[in-house]
């Protein structure tokens, strides 16, 4: 377990796979919306036997950066995406630099939501390279078809009900998503409900934050999406303008499989099918 603190001070814990004094290069793992880090660790493990140093981590009330204190409940933990963003991804990109030195470069993979933060982070001149997976905008009407069905019951009944109830979102007892803190669940909220989702509330000026960006970038998105539809991941990808995104939406029948959906990537299955992908657009000059 690797102990690192974000920007304002909370302890936060992460994993570290690969060899810091001989990796060729750094690759921070940010995960997707009540994804704990574990999830990720069979395509971490793969991506240090090709030689990287990988990082992962969990963001506060996630997985191994719940305080001890809270594993009942969340209520009372004071967090929304953006202190995720700017302050426990902002420390982790901090810890992986610190580890790799300056001349050695520094990658990003975002899942879903981990795709969606990297224009909120204040350190992101330090990423040389970013890759998003199953990455889109969350605006609920452009949600894939078979999220739309159920996800209006979730925006407009069961968050209302419950943050102001339990003070917290007690996802795992709802077996939706997960526990969240309730700043988290209350602005992911409004940004699914507003039809240009962050920008709805960011503005102008988180727009052009994004659209100046100018860190290359390979999305891979797939046809079998049970939540992200083709027009949000393109619509995503138009907020980071200047980093010109290459967008591979993949369909599982490309690769031989009959499945791959949201979370598939980081099967192990796809370790000689989907994974080289990352690998090999890294090494690219």
């Amino acid at each position: 377990m690797l102990h690192f603190k974000a920007r304002d001070g909370f302890a936060l814990n992460g994993h570290l796979y690969g060899d810091p004094a001989t990796a060729r290069a750094g690759l921070l793992i940010a995960p997707a919306m009540g994804v704990e880090q574990r999830y990720y660790a069979d395509f971490a493990h793969w991506m240090a036997a090709q030689g990287w140093l990988v990082m992962s981590f969990d963001y506060r009330g996630m997985g191994a950066s719940r305080p001890a204190e809270m594993r009942h409940s969340l209520k009372g933990l004071d967090a929304d995406i953006r202190t995720w963003a700017e302050q426990d991804a902002a420390a982790a990109v901090d810890e992986l630099a610190r580890l790799l030195g300056p001349d050695r470069p520094l990658h990003w993979l975002g899942h879903s939501l981990g795709g969606q933060i990297l224009g909120l982070l204040p350190n992101r001149e330090r990423i040389a390279k970013a890759v998003t997976v199953g990455s889109g905008s969350g605006y609920w009407r452009r949600n894939a078809a078979q999220l739309k069905r159920y996800v209006w019951w979730l925006w407009y009944v069961v968050v209302p009900l419950t943050l102001p109830l339990f003070g917290y979102f007690p996802g795992r007892r709802l077996r939706k998503v997960g526990d969240l803190p309730r700043g988290v669940m209350a602005q992911w909220r409004r940004w699914c409900l507003d039809r240009q989702y962050m920008m709805g509330e960011g503005g102008e000026a988180l727009r052009q934050r994004y659209a100046s960006l100018q860190t290359p970038m390979l999305s891979l998105s797939f046809t079998d999406d049970e939540f992200m539809s083709r027009y949000s991941i393109e619509h995503l990808h138009s907020f980071y303008a200047g980093a010109q995104p290459q967008l591979q939406h993949i369909a599982p029948k490309d690769v031989g499989e009959r499945r791959i959906g949201h979370f598939g990537f980081f099967r192990a299955r796809f370790e000689a099918k989907l994974w080289p992908r990352v690998s090999h657009w890294l090494q690219e000059a």
